[in-house]
């Protein structure tokens, strides 16, 4: 991750919001109240009880396929980094391990390889563990081109392979975009717009993984909000100006989600890059003196999160459904759940539903 996030620092002064404190014991209880059958459904993809069939299932199916947005609130998935090029059997095992053992319903790919085949293993993975998948153009950080061969190679195995579209939830142009100005936003814009519609007939939707702020900077980019079918939100509140604590930065996430429920059309949203690092390193360092990084703070951020499970659900657009970035320090130092030796850093079993 390349985020020293200057941005923050233009942004974080202007956040006032005062917010009350919610108690874990408080929330869960409550939640206890309500019959898990009025809040999730066993009949649609990815729901945690669903079983993916056998066979392919005919493209008229596709119509039924996707769980309502509604129910896509709360944790959903992790961000999963490619740039290793896990082989076959390492996805299949630890998408396994993602679906049995945190009760996750999406992987959000983030980073690339390009290995010939190597989406068509991610949709083998995904099919045999029930997941769903948030594909990604990566532009990198070298200002080339590369990310239209990226572009022009997912696009021809989601219409080549027949499980693609059944596994692909939303493809995304990323990571940052708008904040590392590879493309002025009016051809980014464009370009979503012709992903759309090369991807129309598979029903798979286009989006871009984006800061609040790379939307605001240089004039602003309505233009690709507008464009985009879901609001794929980088949500990294460590690097505010006004970060100290992670069970402190309530406030920071309701600032930018404020933004993008006011500037979003009531579009579908999620926070996909989104956590707290554990430590820093060259690249991630803080705005603030007074933010912490460690173990206890990157806990303490999903902890939070779940805090908020009813308001998150509430949200416009059919509420927020959150990933967890990363899935292993091996992927990016310090935002892992996993060390680096393959060890939890700490328990991680936040609510699906509320």
């Amino acid at each position: 991750m390349r985020h020293f996030f200057a941005f923050y620092l233009a942004v974080g002064s202007i956040m006032t919001r005062l917010v009350s404190p919610i108690h874990i014991s408080s929330v869960s209880e409550s939640s206890k109240l309500i019959p898990k059958s009025s809040l999730v459904t066993n009949d649609c993809f990815p729901a945690l009880g669903f079983k993916t069939p056998k066979q392919t299932p005919h493209d008229v199916e596709l119509k039924h396929w996707w769980c309502d947005a509604a129910t896509e609130y709360a944790f959903v998935g992790f961000s999963y980094e490619v740039t290793a090029c896990q082989s076959a059997e390492q996805l299949m095992d630890e998408f396994k391990d993602i679906r049995e053992n945190f009760d996750s319903r999406y992987v959000r790919l983030y980073g690339a390889c390009d290995r010939e085949g190597f989406y068509d293993d991610i949709v083998n993975a995904a099919w045999e563990n029930g997941l769903g998948v948030h594909a990604l153009v990566w532009f990198g950080f070298n200002g080339d081109d590369i990310w239209i061969q990226r572009r022009d190679t997912l696009f021809a195995s989601l219409h080549s392979n027949p499980k693609a579209k059944f596994m692909t939830r939303v493809v995304q142009f990323g990571s940052e975009p708008l904040y590392d100005n590879v493309l002025p936003h009016q051809q980014l814009a464009e370009q979503v717009e012709l992903a759309k519609a090369n991807l129309s007939s598979l029903s798979i939707p286009v989006t871009v993984s984006e800061l609040a702020y790379g939307y605001q900077e240089r004039g602003g980019a309505q233009d690709v909000l507008d464009a985009i079918d879901s609001i794929n939100i980088h949500m990294l509140p460590f690097f505010s100006q006004n970060a100290s604590t992670a069970n402190q930065s309530w406030p920071l996430v309701l600032n930018d989600l404020d933004w993008f429920i006011a500037h979003g059309n009531g579009k579908k949203m999620y926070f996909d890059e989104n956590g707290w690092p554990s430590v820093t390193s060259p690249s991630v360092q803080p705005n603030s003196p007074l933010a912490v990084s460690n173990v206890a703070n990157e806990q303490a951020y999903f902890v939070l999160l779940d805090q908020h499970c009813e308001y998150l659900k509430h949200v416009v657009g059919g509420g927020i459904g959150w990933f967890a970035h990363i899935y292993s320090d091996n992927q990016e130092p310090g935002y892992g759940i996993y060390d680096s030796s393959g060890k939890l850093k700490f328990p991680f079993h936040p609510r699906t539903f509320c």
